[in-house]
């Protein structure tokens, strides 16, 4: 594949997906202005960087871990404390509606550590599998798998009480 083509990759795949790599820089940053900032620096990096996308069909979690790092660098220049709030939540709304108002879900996700978060974020709001939530955070899969335990325990503790 040649550089063009990578290029034309990337486009598409932002264009496509820029809902989706909105929200995962939001959920970082909870800022519109930040995540549209990081989002525009990602796109710089992947173009930049296009040489190491060595497999077209992995442009999803290689595209996805530039949004991480970059909304990581993003946090450690602003040392920022990250918190959610409504709108980032009604991001995820597929219509159905909640029968347990009282739970307060988002207080449970702001009370997680950073590491704990955004695998539930991309695990179950982005809805990518436990493979490339690993290859996202350059981490072990058995390592995501118990980092995801300890934070789905972590928000049982909360949400029960």
């Amino acid at each position: 594949m040649n550089y063009n083509d990578v290029e034309k990759l990337i486009s598409d795949y932002v264009i496509k997906y820029q809902k989706n790599l909105y929200r995962l820089a939001y959920s970082y940053v909870k800022n519109e202005h930040d995540a549209l900032d990081i989002i525009q620096d990602s796109i710089v990096k992947a173009i930049s960087s296009k040489n190491t996308l060595k497999e077209p069909q992995y442009i999803k979690t290689w595209f996805y871990r530039i949004v991480v790092n970059t909304s990581l660098d993003f946090i450690r220049k602003q040392k920022k404390v990250v918190l959610s709030d409504e709108q980032f939540l009604s991001d995820f709304d597929f219509g159905t509606v909640d029968q347990y108002k009282d739970m307060d879900l988002q207080k449970a996700l702001d009370d997680l550590p950073d590491n704990y978060r955004v695998i539930i974020v991309l695990r179950y709001f982005e809805d990518l599998k436990i493979e490339d939530v690993a290859e996202i955070l350059n981490e072990n899969v058995n390592t995501v798998k118990t980092r995801l335990y300890k934070a789905l325990e972590k928000l049982r503790i909360k949400i029960d009480y």
